[in-house]
Formats: structure tokens, C-alpha cells, sequence
């Protein structure tokens, strides 16, 4: 087994209580790097298609990255995969903390799960011995309770990835934590997990990754720590809500449930940016071995929102969904939903929007007061943001509606409350406005886990070495190729187990360099970005095989800018979706029509195999 692996996968079967532990062949690791490439790998194999995401069939898993738990600059990353009940097509989610190295010291590279616990149970692995335990006593627990009773049962250097009341109801934007509030937040994967009956993860050990060359890694990391460009500082001074009132300018961060843009009709944006958030800091926080620190610990609220000290600071697509989009310049009240979110294991991005779509509902008069349980949803109004938050954590009175998301509280609603719900296929937009940042277009449309900002945001960072074909000013067209490489680039980010805010500090070339020395093969630019490629393809496929085609996932006319806004920062400007959408398609070699990726393509990147089951 080369570097950088543990070599070591367990299978664990709910259902029987089985526990099997498995040595993966050396091409799955060299072929697909981790994360979600090795889980799409996986659940394409094993989970056959169109099965309940909710069901006993589903596979849930959770697997760290090639350079996760190494000496790599900003390898802190584990990734949480399955089939999305939010969305019905591919899901995965990633987080930081520091539970995904420890996942590796525990003896493993992956965990997953199938079936359905005839008990609530928690998964404890110990130094390459695991076992599932009786989780009656956590379950109904929030997620700070959760880690301190299982902290306090296997000791304070135990690591957990739990989840919270949301994810036991089942509700569809639920998420999964570590670290009290690193949220694995997208594709509802919660769900998955509390339908399963299993509340935690813990993981605990002390065994070492072995490396290829740990001396010139760690000489390595040196090197190009040296050598981090300058948003490493701002996110150093801030976190990521570094510039939020600028993003809001320039038209970037969406308002009032994207019905316009720009700071006309939120003036106050510095109220919920940089030095409005860092004076209500306490300390910095940091995931593993990260010299950033881009986390925050918090003050005490001293208004009218009564949180304790030490919560965690909302992050940028925090304060839009809960700020911005719901026209709320009031930071505690942020703090206080961010909180909620964590403590109950909801996506903040999820449910700020969910927010947003129900005052809008509320302000055209689809739903009253009589609905909402009173509480009058008006914009700008944080008592009321903050108490319909506390409903949809916990599924009370109307929170029940807005539980699953915009989606389905749009059906729920009827009259017309769809024009209000800003989705695609399911999944609540992030924070990014494509109008304003076009590589977001595509990515949030046509990547397999819809609405995906970690997918887009390529469009931010230095590429040492990596050359994007030149586009003519203005025009949209002939951006599938760039498109293309920007997707392949993020593949390889996110299945390394790198944190993409550190690697807007670095380039590919410290990706090679920590690739190479940690496992020993000589991965080129070239050989790194096919397998980027290999791990689109094998996503693609996974929707392929469920029946989802192009067409079925519709990217709202607002988002579009159609009708284009006649005010702001982003006036007359609207994103021609159609032509982003089928250049990238024709750019990745995949039907237009069908999403299939051609079966020459499939057989060039060594998919043989999902050519024959696509193409029988």
C-alpha cells in the first residue's frame, strides 16, 4: 500500500449489526484520491439505483481524503457521502474540524453504512477495533450534549461526528457536525444518518500515517507556508466573513431572497461584516493543524439574544442566508440562528433561505399569522427570523412545513409559492450570485450535487501551471472548456481532503508536491487533473443510472436574471444557462440530451465497467 493510507475500509450493516473490515485494491486509492471520488466509487458498485435514500438499501459514508491527517498544508477534511434525500441525485458534504485526521488515526480510511438499526446506536472505533453501541441515552440530545456525554464516556481526546434533533426527525435540510459546529451542511445527509438510527461516529487512536517521504513533506509544507498569498491574511484577521458588506456591493451576495441585488435595499451590510463580527470574537478558532484559523469562538450576547460565550461565529454564507436574504442587519440574531442550526445539525444555508422563502410568502399573503404560529414574518424583523428558526430545528407548528426545505413547504404552501422557493431540483441556492460571478453558472446547474458553491468557486484561485482557454469579453459562449477545468481542479481539491480556503492561498503545484510525497507515485499535473476528471465522470454516472438527465434541474429565473433587475450592481445582466450548460456538456464529452458520459471517455479514464452498465 503506498503512502498516505491506512489501507483500511469498515462496512458496517445496521440491520445484522455486522461489522466488516475491508482492504481496498491500491487503483481505488490512485484512481479516485478520497473523499467523494472513492465514495461515489463505492456506492456505484454497491447501492443499486432509484433505492430510497431513507431506506435499509442506501450506503452513508464517510471518508477522509488522500492527504487528510498528513503534514499537506491544510489536510483537515473528511467528506460524508450518499444518495440525497434532499435532491434525489448524488450527495456529498465535506467538513473541516479535526474529526477527519482523526478518522485516519483510528485506523481507517472510510466507513460505511448500510441498512437500518433496530435500536439507536452510535459507531466507536478504538485503534483499528470498532463496535456499535446503545445510543438510547443520546438520542433526542442536541449536538454540544452529544459530544460532552461522549467525551466524557471515552475520554476528551475522542472525536465525534454526531447529529442533532433536526437529523432525527428526519428533516430533509439536516446536516451532520463535528466539533460543535463544522458542519458536513449539504444534500441533506443527516437525514440519511438519523434514518439509519445512528446518532454518532467516535473515533479515537494514535496510529500513524504512513508517508512516502515524511521529511520532504513536512520540508514541503514549510516551503509553501512561506509562501501563502495574501487571502490567507484575510481570513487569518476575519474567517470568511472577511468582505461580506463588499460581496453585498458588488452584487455578489443575493437580497431579499435574490429579488434584487447591491446594498440599496440592505444599507447596513457592515453590521454583519469583518469588524462588526470579529468585535463580538472571543478567540480564533482552527481546524486541524491549520496555520489560518479562520474559525471563530464568540462572546456572550449582551442584547436581547441571550446565547452563552463560546458559540461559534456564523460564517460568510451564514450571514447572507440568515442576514441579506432575509434584509436582517441585526448580528446577535444571526448568532443566535447560527447556534440553533449547530445545536439541532441543520444547514445554515438551507435553512436561512427556507427563512427567506416564508417571509415572502408571509408578505404576499400566502400564509398569515394564523400559520405561523403568530409570528409575524416580515423583513428585517430578527425576533420573528429567529423564532421561526427555532421552529424549523425542531419541526414545531409551522417550522414543520419548512423543514424539508423551500422545495417541498412550497408544495405544502401551494398558491404560486413556488415562485418564492430558490432551488435547484431541491437543494437551496448558496450564497454566490452567478450574475455577478459567472463560474458559479454552471457548477450550481449541471454538477451532479445541484446548487454547489464548493463546485464553482474555482474561479477565485491562483492555478500554477493549469492554463484556462481564453474567452471573448462578454460573451458566455466558449466557456465549456474553462468550465471544464475549473470542475476537475475542485475534484481534486475536495477528494485530497484540502480546505478550499487555504488552497485560495496556494496552487497546483503544492498539490502535486504534497500528492507525490505523501504516497510515493509521481503525480504530475497532468495524472492529478485526469483523476479529477475520473471522479466527475463516476459522479455523473451515479446520476446517469438514477434517470436524471440535464433538463431535469432548472436553475430559477431570478438567479438567471430574468427579467434582468433594473437596479443594483448587476442591472441588465442575465446568465445564459442554456449555452453555459450544453458548451460544458459538449466540453466533458456527455450527451447533451442524456448526461451520459460517452463510453470512449468512460474507457479512457479505466471506467470499463460503468461503460457497460450505462451503455449495455
Amino acid at each position: 500500500m503506498s503512502g498516505a493510507y491506512m489501507g483500511k475500509m469498515l462496512f458496517v450493516d445496521l440491520s445484522k449489526g455486522e461489522l466488516k473490515n475491508e482492504t481496498p485494491e491500491e487503483g481505488i486509492y490512485h484512481d479516485f484520491l478520497g473523499g467523494y471520488g472513492i465514495g461515489a466509487r463505492v456506492l456505484f458498485d454497491r447501492q443499486g439505483p432509484k433505492i430510497d435514500p431513507l431506506g435499509p438499501e442506501a450506503y452513508l459514508g464517510f471518508i477522509t481524503g488522500v492527504l487528510t491527517g498528513t503534514p499537506a498544508l491544510f489536510g483537515s477534511r473528511y467528506t460524508v457521502v450518499g444518495k440525497s434525500p434532499l435532491t434525489g441525485t448524488w450527495g456529498d458534504a465535506n467538513s473541516g474540524g479535526d474529526f477527519g485526521p482523526h478518522l485516519k488515526f483510528s485506523g481507517y480510511d472510510a466507513v460505511f453504512f448500510s441498512g437500518i438499526s433496530p435500536e439507536h446506536v452510535y459507531l466507536f472505533i478504538n485503534d483499528g477495533t470498532a463496535e456499535l453501541r446503545k445510543a438510547k441515552h443520546l438520542w433526542g440530545k442536541d449536538v454540544r450534549e452529544t459530544e460532552a456525554l461522549l467525551k466524557a464516556e471515552h475520554g476528551p481526546d475522542a472525536r465525534i461526528a454526531c447529529i442533532g434533533p433536526a437529523a432525527e426527525k428526519l428533516s430533509l435540510i439536516s446536516c451532520i457536525i463535528t466539533n460543535e459546529a463544522r458542519a458536513a451542511g449539504r444534500s441533506g445527509l443527516g437525514a440519511v444518518m438519523g434514518a439509519k438510527r445512528l446518532k454518532a461516529v467516535v473515533v479515537a487512536g494514535n496510529q500513524p500515517v504512513p508517508l512516502a517521504d515524511k521529511a520532504k513533506l513536512e520540508e514541503a509544507r514549510r516551503k509553501h507556508q512561506r509562501q501563502l498569498g495574501g487571502p490567507a491574511q484575510v481570513f487569518r484577521q476575519y474567517g470568511t466573513c472577511g468582505g461580506t458588506a463588499g460581496l453585498i456591493r458588488i452584487g455578489d451576495t443575493p437580497v431579499k431572497n435574490w429579488a434584487v441585488a447591491g446594498d440599496e435595499d440592505f444599507p447596513n451590510g457592515d453590521a454583519i461584516s469583518d469588524e462588526s463580527v470579529i468585535s463580538q470574537q472571543q478567540k480564533r478558532y482552527g481546524c486541524w493543524r491549520c496555520p489560518i484559523a479562520c474559525g471563530g469562538i464568540m462572546k456572550a450576547g449582551k442584547g436581547k439574544y441571550k446565547y452563552p460565550a463560546g458559540v461559534h461565529k456564523p460564517e460568510y454564507e451564514t450571514l447572507g442566508a440568515f442576514g441579506s436574504m432575509c434584509l436582517n442587519d441585526n448580528l446577535e440574531s444571526i448568532i443566535k440562528a447560527n447556534d440553533l442550526c449547530n445545536s439541532y445539525g441543520m444547514d445554515t444555508i438551507s435553512a436561512g433561505a427556507t427563512i427567506a422563502f416564508a417571509i415572502e410568502c408571509y408578505e404576499n399573503g400566502l400564509i398569515t399569522s394564523k400559520d405561523t404560529d403568530g409570528i409575524e414574518l416580515r423583513w428585517g424583523n430578527d425576533e420573528a427570523i429567529v423564532a421561526m428558526t427555532e421552529k424549523l430545528v425542531r419541526r414545531e407548528g409551522f417550522g414543520d412545513v419548512l423543514a424539508d426545505g423551500v422545495k417541498v413547504a412550497a408544495e405544502k404552501i401551494g398558491n404560486g409559492a413556488d415562485e418564492f422557493a430558490i432551488h435547484i431540483h431541491g437543494q437551496e441556492l448558496p450564497m454566490h450570485d452567478p450574475k455577478a460571478r459567472l463560474n458559479y453558472a454552471t457548477a450550481y446547474q449541471a454538477d451532479p450535487t445541484p446548487a454547489r458553491h464548493t463546485q464553482g468557486s474555482y474561479g477565485y484561485r491562483p492555478t500554477g501551471g493549469i492554463e484556462f482557454p481564453p474567452m471573448e469579453r462578454g460573451s458566455q459562449a466558449g466557456r465549456g472548456e474553462a468550465n471544464k477545468i475549473g470542475s476537475i481542479l475542485m475534484h481534486v481539491v475536495n477528494c485530497a481532503g484540502l480546505c478550499s480556503f487555504g488552497f485560495m492561498s496556494m496552487d497546483m503545484s503544492a498539490v502535486t508536491e504534497f500528492l507525490s510525497l505523501a504516497t510515493g507515485w509521481d503525480y504530475s499535473l497532468e495524472n492529478v487533473l485526469k483523476a479529477g476528471e475520473r471522479i466527475a465522470n463516476i459522479r455523473q454516472a451515479f446520476n446517469v443510472r438514477e434517470g436524471l438527465k440535464p433538463a431535469d434541474f432548472k436553475m430559477p429565473n431570478r438567479v438567471q436574471g430574468r427579467p434582468p433587475l433594473d437596479k443594483g450592481p448587476t442591472v441588465g445582466r442575465n446568465v445564459e444557462i442554456e449555452t453555459l450548460v450544453g458548451d460544458y456538456l459538449v466540453a466533458m464529452d456527455w450527451d447533451p440530451d442524456s448526461g451520459k458520459p460517452s463510453k470512449s471517455k468512460l474507457q479512457e479514464l479505466g471506467l470499463g465497467d460503468v461503460a457497460e452498465v450505462l451503455w449495455p
